[in-house]
């Protein structure tokens, strides 16, 4: 159940200090009781006993050896030396003794009788919101300690914890299976019998689903959610069912054949199938929102490029017109000045039938250089017929009341009411499709700007649906106001006149500084002339001896086969623990096997061709062990284990703290269908793709990364990587580059105690905004753009406070709100006070940036160790020509994580020996300053063997 590395953090004793400190400083009233002790070995014996018993909470065994840092902590507190422990214990009956005395005199108790029973009780209710098999045993542990039961031997407590886990689970299945009627369980049944077509049972049918691209794949997505609904299974069946028991039901339900399904139990059979049809359910209703979206975005950019079209093949008939004009201008203008008669001179210049022409043919042209992409929309209308009506009926829409008018015609689209009438008042009233719904094809146009604006209101929350997890209610998705005011890491006062007058006071004092700069012409890298700012370059400031330093350093590297280095670091860090098996725990125990699928995943190659090459597994094992034990959060944990591993290398603290961090996506090719999925960004050219979004700290290490599409902003997903990793929670300033400004980001990482440093390409062209722009000072005037909308502020303020605290609680992904909030024109009030917030905060970062020039170095090598990243990433994804040619989001989501966690073991390994070349360099009295340390990387890869045969040495 527990690997040795687990056993040993369980109930081995504690060597760092702090934890010394904390458990084993004796007491006076201990140190009176072991005084009593009449010789030193037994006083040291006696007081090692008592710190066992204290934690770990157990008996120390005959002949265990005690750490060096245990015995030294101790006999200093003791006036002892080390080696007074030596004599202690040579009978037997004297650690029997004094065991016997520490019992009654601190109230330690065996773990036997009632209390045991006890303890079996609660640790039975325990394990059903545990979220491991470490994580119950822990537990375990700790309510042990605190009740001052000793504990038993680790093959007991793994005995005991294995047996609660399982008698959890069957009590879940039962509780839901419990809850199914004779006709649920027999449709549910029916599932794993029926065929959809003719080769796969309705069951695997459901799960093969994915957002779509176009009207047939969002019919097909149909077919799966109007089946799912016509079982009638209900939400309340999974009440009072833990969400990670949930998730882990439905993995395994994604993971079983149908056929082996059958062959489960009834109760776990029936609770998982009812565990995949409720969740599928919601997933499938957002991939339908999903896909519509992608519909919308497809449908206006053929607009566009009509519209575009259009306009290019008017040049030439615009370039005939304005030459026509112009001879007869010059015509008009010469007869004018001749004082000859003007009619003769229209009838030299072609005669009046072709200047009808000219004014027919330019009124032609204005009309099409006047027209935008919704003159041309309407085309879209025989796609979304195909599928809207019968969308709109399938999902379960609710509305604010802002949003009631569209509700009400998406009704009519749906063909649910029936009217004559075609309201527009979910139009706003400054809207262009006013004007082109009085043309011939206004009744299509309407039904399209109908789903467009459902597009619109989904992605900005004032429409939602029931149930789901990425388009639900906004307001329920909120923590309530009295958890906001407990959380923590909120980094603000909970009213908000204190947080306004704390700005207002910064505001004044760095617009004053400013200000005094630009007069004495001392603004760090630039200068404010005339009210314009003016920016220079930040040049490098690397020594020169650096370089030779590198190549020095990495020359000292040993050459190593890309096999051993995974073994190397796994046997230290032992990160492929993190891959345990979905159904049962239980850490995974073929550990090369495990190493060749994350392989896999990291070069890119999939396990078809990993099994090729390797010499030890063939694809069937490969794909065994990846359906298993492969999801994303061991992913996390696996990686989370190599950063903290790397951080506390010696080497790693030349470059950092881990305290600052920067974050930066890196395009990605895929497959050929991007254009159709709305996949392509201008920014890369035509071709396909997705991106990797990486946070990096200081130290080198790639602790998040998330796979999002090429087309979308990075700038929600900063605080992602931010509040959902142990190494994020860590940073105290984050840089970004250009595509991860935002004023809500602004707003949202200073609420949460970042330091968001963005490097602002085009910052001179960015306002200051102020809460009373007339104070500004004279210097500064040009660079105001408004002022702050301070009521707004007020009264949306414990929506703010809720707001950041449900991103602290991991209820909803903090880009999911972001994505939100930022997502329509008419937003929320909510939406628009953040934005407001933003610009204060955006306002002083701007300040502080052009004054403090250490601030702009910092975050220029901060967003450059991220970007070096791209060189050592792009060397790892040898297979497939580089190109990430997974269909599923899962499956680009695994090849992201595994070329991430394996940089993150190179990182690791190269850290660590290039810590070993340091210290060679310094025997040999060479030059090792810190301020040239700072400057190596551990992203280099010549000296590892990528390619070739992948053979692993048996260990």
């Amino acid at each position: 159940m527990l690997t040795d590395r687990q056993r040993a953090a369980l109930l081995d004793m504690p060597t760092e200090e702090a934890s010394m400190l904390r458990h084993y400083t004796l007491a006076d009233d201990d140190l009176e009781i072991i005084r009593a002790r009449r010789r030193p070995h037994n006083r040291f014996g006696f007081a090692l006993q008592l710190c066992a018993l204290r934690y770990p909470g157990r008996v120390l065994a005959p002949g265990e050896v005690i750490p060096a840092a245990v015995t030294r902590f101790l006999a200093a507190q003791l006036g002892l030396r080390p080696d007074d422990l030596a004599d202690y214990a040579t009978r037997e009956e004297t650690r029997r003794d004094h065991l016997a005395t520490l019992r009654n005199l601190y109230g330690y108790k065996m773990f036997t009788g009632r209390g045991a029973r006890d303890l079996k009780t609660w640790l039975e209710s325990e394990a059903e919101t545990a979220r491991s098999n470490e994580d119950l045993a822990r537990r375990f542990a700790e309510k042990c300690r605190a009740t001052q039961t000793i504990l038993p031997g680790i093959t007991v407590i793994e005995r005991l914890c294995a047996d609660a886990l399982v008698a959890a689970e069957r009590r879940i299945d039962t509780r839901i299976a419990d809850r199914l009627n004779d006709e649920l369980r027999g449709q549910l049944d029916a599932l794993l019998t029926e065929s959809a077509d003719s080769s796969v049972t309705r069951f695997v049918w459901l799960r093969q689903f994915e957002v779509g691209r176009n009207s047939a794949d969002m019919n097909r997505l149909l077919d799966r959610l109007e089946f799912l609904q016509g079982t009638a299974l209900d939400q309340s069946i999974l009440s009072d069912v833990p969400p990670h028991r949930i998730a882990r039901l439905r993995r395994q339900g994604e993971r079983y054949f149908a056929g082996d399904l059958r062959d489960i139990s009834g109760d776990r059979r029936l609770a998982i199938v009812a565990v995949c049809a409720l969740e599928w359910r919601s997933a499938i209703a957002d991939a339908v929102v999903e896909t519509h979206d992608r519909i919308v975005g497809k449908t206006w950019r053929e607009a566009k490029r009509a519209c575009d079209a259009q306009a290019n093949d008017a040049k030439a008939a615009l370039k005939d017109t304005l030459q026509g004009f112009s001879n007869l201008g010059s015509a008009l203008l010469e007869a004018y000045e001749d004082q000859a008669p003007l009619i003769e001179a229209v009838q030299n210049a072609g005669g009046w039938s072709s200047l009808r022409g000219l004014v027919a043919t330019a009124a032609q042209l204005t009309d099409t250089l006047a027209a935008d992409p919704l003159a041309h929309v309407v085309h879209g209308y025989h796609r979304f017929r195909r599928y809207a009506p019968r969308m709109l009926r399938a999902l379960d829409i609710q509305a604010a009341p802002v949003a009631e008018p569209l509700l009400s015609a998406t009704a009519i689209v749906a063909g649910t009411e029936t009217t004559a009438d075609r309201p527009v008042t979910f139009l706003r009233r400054t809207s262009k499709w006013h004007r082109h719904l009085n043309n011939d094809d206004g009744y299509r146009l309407w039904d399209v700007a109908v789903l467009c604006h459902l597009r619109d209101a989904f992605r900005s929350g004032d429409i939602w649906l029931a149930h789901s997890r990425r388009y639900g209610d906004l307001k329920d998705a909120l923590v309530p106001a009295e958890v906001a005011r407990v959380t923590p890491k909120l980094a603000i006062p909970f009213e908000p006149d204190a947080w306004l007058e704390d700005r207002k006071s910064r505001l004044a004092a760095g617009l004053q500084r400013l200000a005094r700069a630009a007069r004495a012409g001392v603004i760090p890298g630039g200068s404010i002339e005339d009210g314009a700012l003016k920016i220079d370059r930040l040049t490098a400031a690397v020594p020169e001896e650096a370089d030779a330093m590198v190549l020095d350093l990495y020359s000292r590297l040993p050459e190593i086969r890309i096999t051993d280095l995974l073994l190397e670091v796994d046997d230290e860090l032992g990160f492929t623990e993190a891959f345990t098996h979905l159904r049962t725990g239980a850490p995974c125990k073929d550990r090369v096997g495990m190493l060749n699928v994350l392989l896999a995943e990291g070069l890119n190659l999939g396990l078809s061709k990993m099994a090729g090459a390797t010499n030890t597994h063939d694809y069937f094992q490969l794909s065994r062990l990846s359906r298993w034990h492969v999801e994303s959060e061991a992913m996390a944990r696996a990686l989370a284990t190599v950063i903290e591993g790397q951080s506390a290398l010696p080497m790693a603290r030349f470059w950092g703290s881990g305290v600052t961090a920067s974050s930066d996506g890196q395009f990605f090719p895929t497959t050929r269908q991007g254009e159709a999925m709305n996949l392509i960004n201008a920014k890369y050219g035509h071709e396909p793709g997705l991106k990797a979004y990486t946070h990096v700290s200081d130290q080198f290490g790639p602790f998040a990364t998330q796979t999002i599409p090429a087309t979308v902003n990075e700038a929600p997903y900063i605080l992602d990587g931010l509040l959902m990793t142990d190494a994020g929670r860590k940073v105290t300033e984050q840089y970004a580059d250009t595509g991860g400004f935002t004023d809500h980001v602004f707003a949202v990482t200073a609420l949460l105690g970042f330091q968001f440093i963005p490097r602002i390409r085009d910052l001179p062209s960015k306002r200051l905004y102020l809460f009373d722009p007339t104070s500004c000072p004279k210097e500064l005037k040009g660079l105001i753009g408004g002022k702050i909308r301070e009521p707004v502020i007020s009264s949306n303020w414990p929506d703010i406070l809720r707001s950041a605290a449900t991103m602290v609680a991991g209820a909803m992904p903090p880009s999911q709100l972001l994505r939100k909030f930022a997502a329509y024109p008419r937003q929320h009030e909510l939406a628009v006070a953040l934005r407001e917030i933003g610009r204060v905060e955006r306002t002083l970062f701007i300040i502080d940036w052009l004054l403090d020039a250490d601030m702009q170095r910092r975050a220029q090598i901060g967003l450059n160790k991220g970007e070096a990243h791209h060189a050592l990433k792009n060397a790892l994804r040898i297979g497939r020509q580089g190109e990430i040619r997974d269909r599923t989001t899962e499956g680009q989501h695994f090849r992201m994580a595994g070329l991430n966690l394996l940089a993150a073991t190179i990182i690791y390994w190269n850290t660590k020996h290039l810590g070993k070349a340091v210290a060679g360099r310094r025997r040999s009295e060479l030059d090792c300053s810190p301020d040239l340390l700072a400057h190596i990387s551990p992203l280099g890869w010549a000296h590892i063997l990528l390619t070739g045969e992948y053979r692993w040495s048996k260990r």
